[in-house]
């Protein structure tokens, strides 16, 4: 059985029945659907915390082009395509729009799935349209950003169309003249400055290289939790116990909460189990020493659940995609009363 441990961040031991590798679209019309499978790109944001029992289709097919329009560059850019690479590559050719996203990792593949996000912007921001494989009709089809249904870190490809559809191409729209967004976080920092995308992207890579782990150095998945929504209420509520709680309004009804905060708060840095634990340097981010099964990494996330249920009553959700024997599963281990 081939082995899987090489093919995701977290690096945990696990393998799989069958390991098909599509570097061509046409490759998908030979495959049978009908058995369990599981699709792979850079294996960033999946974690195998068992032996899979089904085949594991890694996208690996390349190509990018870029057209410029007279109001945006269009970028279509293949599935199997590093993110990362991509931003790199437009800022070689002085094409903003993208620098938030940097050092992201992951395939342009996974991004509309996940709806990738960081400092202010969204995929939702510049997605066009994403072209895929649909496994029912056996036919490559096109859907619009409406169609994609993002949200945050969500998207239909989780839900109506989860083993429906394979990403296998994304179409992106640039405006042109660019503008920086700025009002997130430490990039406020560049607001009374003349600024280039690409100062802005050397920003973005300094600030997330001092708080995440190079997972070759150090075996991680990135940021493990979803920053949870709430409504306002409670928001406030939290606020006045908790002053220095970072507050991002969603709308008028909601608030979203920093994940990282709430765990570094209920005194959760460097809790371990086995070989996984919380980051020292980023509560946000599990760690794996090398010396880990998918049990350690079971027992810290529900141990974090509970924790932060206890002390702020709210219920955290695992951002990164956790594949068992059979499949995709969700940990929600902590008892919540």
């Amino acid at each position: 059985m081939p082995s899987l441990q090489s093919l995701h961040t977290f690096s945990l031991p696990a393998s799989c029945r069958t390991l098909l590798r599509i570097t061509n679209p046409a490759q998908l019309y030979d495959h049978d659907f009908s058995a369990p499978f599981y699709i792979l790109g850079e294996g960033s944001n999946s974690v195998f915390l068992a032996d899979y029992e089904g085949t594991v289709i890694q996208m690996a097919n390349l190509g990018v082009e870029i057209v410029e329009q007279a109001e945006h560059y269009v970028v279509r850019a293949a599935a199997g395509e590093s993110w990362h690479a991509l931003v790199m590559h437009l800022l070689a050719r002085n094409i903003g729009g993208l620098e938030n996203l940097a050092l992201i990792p992951g395939t342009v593949g996974a991004a509309p799935i996940q709806n990738i996000g960081a400092y202010g912007v969204e995929l939702a921001d510049i997605l066009y349209q994403v072209r895929g494989f649909d496994i029912a009709s056996r036919t490559l089809k096109t859907l619009d950003k409406a169609a994609c249904q993002l949200g945050y870190r969500d998207s239909v490809f989780k839900h109506a169309l989860k083993d429906r559809f394979i990403v296998t191409e994304v179409t992106l729209h640039l405006p042109k003249p660019w503008q920086p967004v700025l009002h997130y976080g430490p990039l406020q920092a560049l607001r009374n400055e003349t600024v280039t995308p690409e100062i802005v992207a050397k920003q973005v890579m300094a600030i997330r290289r001092s708080k995440l782990p190079d997972p070759q150095a150090l075996a991680n998945a990135g940021s493990f939790f979803k920053n949870p929504v709430v409504d306002k209420t409670q928001a406030q509520t939290l606020a006045q116990s908790y002053p220095d709680l970072p507050l991002y309004p969603v709308d008028a009804k909601q608030c979203k909460l920093a994940a990282g905060w709430l765990i570094e708060h209920a005194g959760l840095k460097g809790y371990q189990q086995g070989g996984v634990r919380v980051f020292e340097r980023q509560a946000l981010v599990l760690v794996n020493d090398g010396h880990s099964e998918g049990e350690d990494l079971r027992a810290v996330i529900g141990h974090i659940q509970q924790t932060i249920f206890n002390k702020f009553g709210i219920v955290l959700e695992h951002e990164v995609r956790l594949i068992g024997p059979q499949g995709e599963i969700t940990i929600q281990e902590a008892h919540y009363g």
